[in-house]
């Protein structure tokens, strides 16, 4: 029950050949500028948006009964979203797009990473290797497929990732169920003990300062990101005592299971398609790895709350020092340029989201450009 793509990802693929001076000589010099103030306003924004969202959830007691559950749902979604956003906005400060401040970068990145319960410095520097070695089979830190052997399924029948088959078949509760675990716990789990991460450092900890993750040199600064989430713990902690587990439960626990929800959601859809390939040291390189990436749009409000993480990916990857508001302006200029080699997908995210982790399951043991497989008894066509 499914329909075959026209074209098949693995056979007629061929990896680009663009240099990185290519791709940014046709982009305006003006979209690499970063403006402070202009960084700070988005910071104002999404601060005013928390803070609303969180006076207004303050009446949901004064509601009728039947309105307040779905009235603290409604809270939970905004606030998660608002938050994201935020996240979002550290997560820039990272990369150094947020200004021309070391500085500045550092301390904002600091502050905003921390109260959503962020290592800063630990994850800046893992998030780092990320882009430098994107879908780079031996050397990524994130969403690293897994090989056949490692999923110990040698011998067994396996299809393309891109043979469509309908959602109602092969178990969809059960990967109904393991998608949900990965977006709401994945995060968590990806910082305590470095899931999905590279076999050289699984169950290696964002939190450990001398973890396999860092060099000895950068010590100092994963204890600092430490101290930032124990300040924050040690806030969550006193609100508890002043107004009771339930209340921080509701205020501010759940919202940061939807901020889970999306920055699991948004990273795992940036680079797993069955379209992405992978490649080994012989064939990567920085900007095939770059471009294998995909821009998504989730809807003009998600991609504005969201700044444009989703939907501007590609040029993120190619220029992560580029401010978020410049992006989708040189997300025009990159699309003619790079042609059918700029990813883009309108699909809805929750079956986008259903669909890859259902599909996208392991990838061949050899090979120099390698694309998603699973384990569907599907015939082939031909």
């Amino acid at each position: 029950m499914g329909a075959k793509q026209t074209v098949d990802p693995e056979k007629d693929f061929v990896p680009p050949e663009f240099t990185v001076k290519e791709l940014r000589d046709c982009v305006p010099k003006h979209c690499f500028e970063r403006d402070t103030m202009r960084s700070f306003s988005y910071v104002a924004y999404d601060l005013c948006g928390v803070a609303v969202l969180a006076f207004c959830a303050s009446y949901i007691h004064l509601l009728p009964l039947f309105l307040r559950a779905p009235a603290w749902v409604l809270y939970w979604v905004c606030q998660g979203i608002a938050c994201t956003g935020l996240w979002v906005i550290a997560h820039e400060c990272g990369h150094g797009a947020f200004s021309d401040s070391k500085t500045v970068n550092n301390v904002t990145g600091w502050v905003l990473h921390s109260a959503l319960l962020v290592p800063y410095y630990a994850w800046r520097h893992t998030h780092s290797q990320h882009h430098k070695n994107t879908n780079n089979l031996s050397r990524d830190e994130v969403f690293v497929p897994r090989t056949k052997s490692y999923r110990g399924l040698q011998g067994k029948p396996s299809t393309p990732a891109w043979m469509e088959d309908s959602v109602f078949e092969d178990t969809p509760l059960y990967h109904l169920a393991m998608v949900t675990a990965q977006s709401l716990f994945g995060w968590p789990l990806y910082l305590y003990r470095n899931a999905s991460g590279p076999k050289y450092s699984q169950g290696a900890s964002h939190f450990n300062p001398t973890s396999v993750l860092f060099r000895a040199e950068q010590f100092g600064q994963i204890v600092i990101s430490d101290i930032g989430l124990l300040l924050t713990i040690a806030v969550l902690t006193c609100a508890c005592w002043m107004f009771s587990a339930a209340t921080v439960a509701f205020y501010y626990g759940v919202p940061y299971l939807m901020v889970n929800f999306w920055l699991v959601t948004i990273t795992f859809l940036q680079h797993t398609d069955a379209t992405v390939p992978h490649y080994n040291d012989e064939s990567w390189n920085f900007v095939r790895g770059a471009l294998c990436t995909i821009d998504r749009d989730f809807g003009w409000i998600l991609n504005t709350c969201l700044h444009h993480i989703n939907d501007s990916h590609v040029a993120h990857h190619v220029f992560s020092q580029m401010p978020h508001y410049h992006a989708i302006e040189a997300t025009e200029h990159l699309k003619k340029k790079l042609g059918k080699y700029y990813r883009f997908d309108n699909t809805n995210f929750l079956l986008a989201l259903y669909h890859n982790f259902k599909h996208c399951q392991f990838i061949e043991d050899t090979g120099s450009v390698l694309f998603f497989r699973n384990t569907s008894t599907l015939a082939v066509s031909s």
